[in-house]
């Protein structure tokens, strides 16, 4: 049986993002993938927090929904989560979604003489990340086809 994830992604983010925008709350990321076995995670956030009483409730509406629509034309094991306090960024929306929070940023080759900056997201506009790094307060514009790996950091630590 040949499984079309990306399809599927985009069909699941059509059903959900009703849901949970209804909730309040913000469609993060949603993922379909082969683990042991085929896992579909709808990842939510919302000012303040996601909770586990939130996940359950998205979960729970969300699954009757995919039961009525059939998309899926194998078993899943759905995970309703939060994205968590260091979550990896690996899409331009996921820095366009947390604009203005503190991030580790880890770049293919050195810019300004650094492989390694830590900085406010300021804004994404055209593949390029404007990062207000921390400690020198300049506004640094990166390319995001030199981007290694990207986090969130906590605030304060």
């Amino acid at each position: 049986m040949q499984i079309n994830e990306r399809s599927i992604v985009q069909k699941v983010k059509e059903l959900a993002e009703p849901i949970v925008k209804s909730m309040g709350f913000k469609l993060f990321d949603v993922e379909f993938k082969p683990e042991k076995g085929w896992v579909l995670r709808v990842i939510l956030d919302k000012d303040g927090g996601i909770t586990i009483n939130d996940c359950e409730e998205v979960s729970k509406r969300l699954s009757a929904l995919l039961d009525v629509e059939d998309i899926i034309p194998t078993s899943y094991i759905l995970e309703v989560s939060s994205p968590g306090l260091t979550r990896e960024l690996t899409k331009q929306e996921h820095y366009e979604f947390f604009k203005g929070r503190l991030i580790r940023v880890i770049l293919r080759s050195p810019l300004e003489g650094k492989r390694e900056l830590k900085g406010h997201i300021s804004d994404v506009k055209e593949g390029i990340l404007q990062l207000r790094e921390k400690e020198s307060g300049q506004l640094l514009h990166i390319p995001f086809s030199t981007i290694a790996k990207a986090h969130l950091e906590i605030e304060g630590w």
